[in-house]
């Protein structure tokens, strides 16, 4: 997904180390790799996806490192790996279409499966979990924080009326509930479930939580003139790359006084992109998931 984008704003070099923080099946990856990259260190909190990566990728040898932890653990990845400064890292957010089209990952309501929703299956409770103990009025908070759901007070109650009967253990018994809660009659541009899905699966898997402290980190990892690509596909994710780039510019409205003074005198951070970039009408024909996509990226400066 905005793959020529991705290669053109990192610059792979021959002598430099890049970090794709969401390998997945190794799209970036690779096309790094094709592009002149010297090393690849891919991170996915998803060990299917992990196993499946380093079987495709295989002829690159040790040029490709597969880690299995959570993005923001990028540091302590690093250490690790013994690398101090690198020359690029990419985080493509979001879930991957390995995840969504096994309905056995319960991500998707367009097949029955259980209600799993964890892209590391070896932790965490799944949806159906929290769905089992949590109140009404959290639930509501989720789907209209998470899913921007209009309809979240409402449909927050019928999930909790259907719990009280049965379990709610399947993506299909899941998506009836929303379905009827919703309401509304003949076509409709999405599936009324779509906005719940995509709540509670950024609820299971804390994605908003520390995005901004794995941003600032990112930085810190970077070497003069290394750049950071951020791919988000919701409007809070977006929001916050967007807000937490322009304060480590120093344009963010939340520094005052000295601090303000030195950050846009001596930014650490150059915001390439003063809009975020999208996909191609032709991608989006390809690829329709892709259509949502939002790209932003910055180099170190100093």
């Amino acid at each position: 997904m905005l793959r020529e984008q991705v290669v053109a704003l990192l610059q792979p070099r021959a002598d430099g180390t890049y970090v794709d923080c969401t390998v997945g099946l190794g799209g970036h990856a690779a096309a790094l790799a094709d592009a002149g990259a010297g090393r690849v260190i891919g991170i996915d909190r998803d060990e299917v996806a992990l196993v499946r990566t380093r079987k495709r990728l295989e002829s690159m040898g040790d040029r490709l490192v597969l880690v299995h932890a959570d993005y923001r653990e990028l540091p302590h990845v690093l250490a690790g790996c013994g690398v101090n400064l690198i020359e690029g890292i990419l985080a493509d957010l979001g879930v991957s279409s390995l995840q969504l089209d096994d309905a056995a990952r319960g991500f998707s309501f367009r097949a029955e499966g259980p209600l799993d929703m964890r892209m590391n299956q070896a932790a965490g409770p799944t949806a159906a979990d929290l769905l089992r103990d949590v109140h009404e009025s959290e639930l509501a908070d989720v789907l209209h924080e998470y899913g921007e759901e209009r309809h979240a007070r409402r449909i927050a109650r019928a999930i909790v009326r259907a719990r009280d009967r049965q379990p709610i253990t399947t993506t299909t018994e899941l998506a009836g509930v929303v379905r009827r809660a919703a309401g509304g009659r003949g076509w409709q541009r999405i599936d009324p479930a779509t906005r719940t899905f995509q709540a509670l699966r950024i609820w299971v898997n804390r994605e908003l939580d520390g995005l901004d402290t794995f941003l600032t980190e990112a930085v810190a990892s970077l070497g003069v003139g290394g750049r950071l690509v951020v791919i988000a596909f919701h409007s809070l994710e977006d929001r916050i790359v967007k807000h937490t780039f322009r304060r480590l510019s120093g344009e963010g409205a939340a520094q005052s006084g000295a601090d303000a003074v030195r950050a846009r005198d001596h930014p650490a951070i150059r915001i390439l992109t003063r809009r975020p970039v999208v996909p191609e009408e032709a991608e989006v024909r390809r690829n329709p998931r892709s259509r949502s996509a939002r790209l932003r990226a910055l180099e170190r400066v100093a």
